[in-house]
């Protein structure tokens, strides 16, 4: 029960920090930061693979809500949902845990860093072609991806080392 409170409290925080501050928020008109997918990122290992697109899918839909972007979120939430067992047995070390919270801890710094990056990556392509939904501008749609990631990834490695702080 007390596992349930926390994704329920972690998934409405995300939410809201994406909906309110970081969709507000655009360095250069190249970065727009999308912190919501750590939730996605960070659920345990074992979490049922259905369960894991419902979860992305409704946060991905809340994100498209607040934001006015039909579908753009929740389409590309749900792919790294789907995605992420196959991401995950990439970027983890063979004699991992049963069930692990994927984390700097769990994977170690270097590997989560990949595992977030790719993620993030494969998440912001997909939404900024899916925004897009043109090739007219491709650099400068191919610089925003890379930008935007960056950034996101920086801020999800932010958010784990105070999260787990020891």
């Amino acid at each position: 029960m007390e596992r349930i409170l926390a994704r329920i409290a972690w998934f409405v925080a995300l939410a809201l920090v994406q909906a309110l501050l970081l969709n507000n928020i655009s360095l250069f008109e190249l970065a727009t930061p999308f912190v919501y997918v750590y939730f996605i990122l960070a659920l345990d290992k074992d979490t049922d693979h259905i369960s894991l697109m419902v979860m992305a899918f409704a946060l991905g839909l809340v994100v498209d809500i607040f934001s006015n972007t039909p579908g753009v979120n929740a389409g590309a939430s749900v792919l790294i949902a789907f995605l992420r067992p196959s991401l995950l047995r990439l970027f983890s070390p063979r004699d991992e845990y049963e069930n692990f919270e994927p984390g700097i801890y769990t994977l170690g710094i270097w590997p989560f860093v990949r595992y977030a990056f790719v993620s993030v990556l494969l998440h912001h392509t997909v939404l900024f072609f899916l925004e897009a939904f043109s090739f007219v501008h491709i650099g400068y749609l191919l610089l925003r991806i890379l930008c935007s990631a960056l950034l996101t990834v920086v801020l999800i490695m932010a958010i784990e080392f105070v999260r787990h702080k020891r």
